[in-house]
């Protein structure tokens, strides 16, 4: 009886939303969608705020699906779905950003399986009235289709054959894992790596890596490219140097001949969009765009989210040199953890909040701050 009376009160909500709630076939297996959130009130939001949002998805999924939920926080490396970052007037309000009343704020949430499309169609039907990012709730006033529903194959077969130079603008920051670190440079290699690692684990046409990645390396050509690096707060933990911008790039007239790597070159161009650039999507790093999108480098906003990613990343290298004598990536991830629980208390965040995005107890993270401290101390008096 509760579970029938949650799914009334979900459809009764849903009904503010407007009528038309996009729909796709069943055999779907990409899709992009675009949430217009509106913010009820004139707020404060912290910088780090993407794991609110990841938070939230992810809790939204585990009502409807708890087996799916399991799968997306347990299950391979690559995941079925990413999110962006809001879009729309963010403003520095001291050391946090700051939301105006009745703005519209854009939100991108795209699938990569036929099980998360399958979810997403279930979830608008019965979509709640709010997002409930903390303490800033985002009304919900219309969901859009930002990317058309697909599947591998079609992407596939609609390839184009001819060479043509393609546009990729990476609208948020974006990086690579490379060595054990980052590495925020659009390399054809790197970039085609990461859209062919999501292909070979969705599309169920899987590709031979070495052989296309070192067709890659030989084939594609940067004709053009407005490149800026970026330092951010990324995921849960730690910071990622990424880069924002666009580049154009193309095919050697020597590749064409291999017409099976062209094809799929071409249809790893347009998976693009929809499973990102580069690792930590699902925190909104590394979403992408087929078209030039000029970075927008050195606003407020930006220079507040940085402010973060910098001083993480500064205190981690001072906490990481302090503990390189028990070495192993057990002393690096405690470093890495010291140093975001310390920067986003230095940002004004409380224990309780930061604990609550940590998925740690409360009592762990005021010990962690604590030593994060008297460490930080020591170096000082060094």
């Amino acid at each position: 009886m509760a579970r029938s009376a949650t799914s009334t009160n979900r459809k009764a909500k849903s009904k503010t939303l407007s009528p038309t709630i996009p729909k796709w076939a069943d055999n779907t297996e990409l899709v992009g969608l675009v949430f217009d959130l509106e913010a009820t009130s004139s707020t404060s939001l912290y910088s780090q705020y993407t794991i609110g949002l990841h938070a939230w998805f992810l809790d939204q999924v585990r009502q409807f699906n708890p087996e799916l939920s399991a799968y997306l926080h347990d299950g391979e490396s690559e995941k079925p779905f990413n999110i962006s970052a809001l879009e729309g007037q963010l403003l520095p309000s001291g050391r946090q950003l700051h939301l105006e009343a009745k703005q519209i704020y854009h939100w991108h949430v795209n699938a990569l399986s036929p099980r998360v499309a399958q979810f997403l169609v279930q979830w608008l039907t019965q979509l709640p009235q709010t997002l409930a990012l903390r303490d800033a709730p985002l009304q919900i006033k219309q969901v859009s289709l930002a990317h058309p529903p697909t599947t591998y194959a079609q992407l596939l077969d609609s390839a184009l054959e001819k060479q043509t130079n393609v546009t990729l603008s990476f609208v948020s920051p974006t990086s690579f894992r490379r060595k054990g670190h980052h590495f925020p440079l659009p390399v054809p290699v790197n970039l085609f790596h990461s859209y062919l690692r999501r292909w070979n684990d969705f599309s169920g046409m899987a590709v031979e890596t070495e052989a296309f990645l070192d067709w890659i390396d030989e084939s594609v050509i940067i004709h053009q490219h407005r490149i800026e690096s970026v330092k951010v707060a990324a995921g849960k933990r730690g910071s990622v140097t990424g880069f924002v911008g666009a580049i154009s790039c193309g095919l050697s007239k020597t590749a064409l001949a291999n017409t099976e790597f062209t094809k799929l070159f071409y249809a790893l161009v347009k998976l693009a969009p929809y499973c990102g650039t580069g690792h930590k999507t699902t925190f909104g790093l590394g979403q992408t765009r087929l078209e030039w999108v000029e970075p927008e480098v050195n606003t407020s906003t930006q220079v507040l989210t940085n402010l973060l990613g910098e001083r993480i990343a500064e205190l981690t290298a001072i906490f990481t040199a302090q503990r390189k004598r028990t070495g192993g990536d057990r002393a690096d991830k405690i470093a890495a953890t010291w140093a975001t629980i310390l920067a986003r208390r230095e940002m004004g965040e409380s224990l309780q909040a930061i604990a609550q995005d940590l998925e740690m107890p409360y009592t762990t993270v005021k010990t962690y701050v604590k030593l994060a401290r008297r460490a930080l101390k020591q170096e000082d008096e060094v």
